[in-house]
């Protein structure tokens, strides 16, 4: 056990500038999306996480945004457009926007130096729905250092079984829509139409390619109704272990989809994947 474990010890209070938590909005296409940094204690530059939830958004893992925060790194979480009163529309497509938009405006000038942040190291973490967003926000940003995915959701995997199995697609039409209440201009249909028109490009295992070179850490879950390991895990390992992506770490925890009883389990198993790969700053 470190002297100072994150998840355990506050940093020392001397240390300046000390932390703080402000409240930060980011233009995506017209729309204010609101999100809250947690900002370390200390010169920096930190760098810097963005948390990416899922869907609709229940789980949103300010524990996570806080043990980052004690062990040095800066970590957004906001919500995306059409989300938990944040203006606009929700759709898949807009989560992806959205969460690249995020990802290069915590590195503009302007913003990184007012909050101290590394521009140069910034990783990409999400949960479910936004595993998913995290791995196709990584592979088309090859200047982003670390990607983590924890019990992804993999949309194109999903939808190619909708042309098999027309029942999984009216069972998942149904989930969708009653999901919907903190979210607003869509539908389950218009959701499952949109996985539809994707198709491929929304295929986890397809990434493998632009991911090669970078660090990778994919944590399933094994009891798990939403993403099932064997349908939205290990394919992707798999796949990802074939090509190679060369860094890749990858853990299956018998837990569920918030992984209600392994959060500290998945916050350490996070912070020696970022310690080895994105340091904090000293």
């Amino acid at each position: 056990m470190p002297l100072f474990d994150p998840l355990a010890t506050d940093p020392a209070p001397e240390v300046a500038p000390a932390a703080s938590t402000p409240a930060v909005t980011f233009d995506s296409a017209g729309a204010a999306l609101l999100g809250v940094l947690h900002l370390p204690a200390g010169p920096g530059p930190h760098p810097v996480v963005v948390l990416l939830h899922g869907f609709p958004g229940n789980e949103r893992n300010f524990d996570l945004a806080q043990a980052l925060r004690r062990a040095g790194y800066a970590s957004l979480v906001f919500h995306y457009r059409g989300s938990w009163g944040v203006d606009g529309s929700w759709s898949w497509g807009h989560v992806l926007e959205d969460a690249a938009r995020v990802v290069t405006a915590v590195r503009e000038p302007e913003f990184a130096t007012t909050h101290r942040l590394d521009a140069t190291r910034t990783a990409v973490v999400g949960h479910s729905l936004g595993g998913f967003a995290a791995l196709m926000t990584a592979a088309a940003d090859p200047s982003i250092t670390a990607v983590a995915s924890v019990a992804g959701f993999d949309l194109g995997r999903v939808a190619a079984g909708f042309r098999a199995d027309p029942a999984l697609r009216t069972s998942y039409v149904e989930i969708f829509g009653g999901e919907l209440a903190p979210l607003r201009g869509t539908s389950g249909e218009a959701l499952v139409a949109e996985m539809e028109a994707a198709g491929e490009a929304w295929s986890l295992a397809a990434l493998a390619p632009r991911l090669a070179e970078r660090p990778v850490l994919l944590i399933g879950t094994g009891r798990d109704p939403v993403t099932p390991a064997p349908v939205h895990h290990e394919p992707v390992v798999d796949a990802y272990l074939v090509h190679p992506v060369r860094r890749l770490e990858h853990h299956v925890f018998p837990t569920d989809h918030a992984l209600s009883d392994h959060r500290v389990r998945l916050a350490r198993t996070l912070l020696d994947f970022l310690g080895r790969h994105l340091p904090p700053a000293r």
